[in-house]
């Protein structure tokens, strides 16, 4: 697998800033201007990338009625219908040409989930750089491979995933010969309690399937996202909206613009924290050296006086000869007077 894949001119890979998404999803609430405010408000607290979500309630589901299409699974979405729900969500397709002007007039790279063919046909149109496959549609091998074909990155979330459905989605991309994947850890839970994100799972999936990993994540906050990153993460979505007190079939577990500013300045300080593999001491560090310990004379001395444990001692600064030599120097011969805080060299040793 690629461990380098490029999304318009940026680059993820191991040693370039992590992505961060700012997934729009429902939170326009049917306006397109609130929609642009979004992207706006993305931009300036440092998204990399809007996404959208590409469907009608149509391309999605059924209109009907009947029990197994009713949503009961404890959601903040129960007592309704799928129908219904994605009716409300979904983003006009219309908006979405538009959109992306904006987007790239603030220089937010913008592309989307697509849910069947016709979204999938859709977003080439408006030549989006990569698609996202949602959690749920991890188990449409059809609409997958219809994706992977096109040859453009890949971001796969695995939200309701088993490790089978991953394996089945990576041969998927992999039998039409796209290897620019990248999987996202996700927990499909809406907010997702912080003890069922299992991070430790992500390290797994990088090492499994040896790709480029990544969170989307739907808890509170920005720790998890903070914490993914330095296990890792090369990419990061959370989903935005302008204010949770707006309301929105999502605003509940999004972020607002000042939490996510917040997460990216962290998400940042975390990469400057974990750096490179290195044992080098940067200027400050040598200078810090100078107070380590060394062996000092600690009582005034005359020459000919045998070195003890209580004459010679190991303490601060840095300036006698190192400690390792302590047990070899007791017992010897000093050959000149030495004053208490005198620095042990080896000329003054008989």
């Amino acid at each position: 697998m690629k461990k380098k894949i490029t999304i318009n001119n940026r680059v993820i890979s191991e040693n370039m800033p992590t992505y961060v998404i700012a997934e729009m999803s429902g939170n326009h609430n049917n306006s397109y201007d609130r929609a642009v405010e979004i992207l706006r408000a993305a931009k300036e607290s440092g998204a990399d990338a809007i996404k959208l979500q590409t469907y009608t309630a149509d391309t999605i589901t059924l209109d009907c009625s009947d029990p197994c299409f009713q949503i009961t699974q404890g959601t903040l979405w129960d007592g309704t219908t799928l129908y219904e729900l994605y009716k409300k969500a979904y983003t006009p397709w219309e908006w979405q040409p538009e959109l992306k002007k904006e987007a790239d007039k603030l220089g937010l790279d913008f592309f989307s989930s697509p849910f069947d063919f016709s979204s999938v046909d859709f977003l080439e149109k408006l030549d989006v750089p990569a698609y996202k496959i949602a959690s749920f549609e991890i188990t449409d091998i059809p609409l997958i491979k219809r994706v992977a074909a096109l040859g453009k990155p890949m971001i796969i979330s695995t939200g309701i995933a088993y490790l089978a459905d991953i394996e089945l989605a990576m041969q998927a991309c992999a039998s039409v010969g796209n290897d620019n994947v990248i999987l996202l850890k996700c927990s499909s839970e809406y907010p997702t309690p912080y003890e069922d994100i299992n991070l430790k799972t992500m390290v797994s999936m990088s090492e499994t399937f040896d790709c480029i990993v990544g969170l989307s994540d739907h808890t509170m906050g920005g720790t998890v996202a903070t914490a993914a990153v330095a296990l890792g993460a090369k990419v990061i979505e959370k989903h935005f909206t302008l204010s949770r007190a707006d309301g929105g079939v999502d605003a509940a577990f999004s972020m607002e613009p000042d939490e996510f500013k917040k997460m990216v300045e962290e998400i940042r300080i975390t990469e400057k924290a974990l750096g490179r593999v290195t044992y080098e001491l940067t200027y400050k560090q040598k200078r810090e050296r100078e107070h380590s310990r060394s062996l000092f004379i600690a009582q005034d001395m005359r020459a000919g006086d045998i070195l003890n444990e209580t004459n010679l001692r190991s303490v601060r600064p840095g300036n006698g000869l190192h400690t390792k030599y302590y047990e070899e120097l007791l017992g010897k011969k000093i050959r000149e007077n030495a004053k208490k805080g005198t620095p042990v060299s080896w000329n003054m040793i008989e």
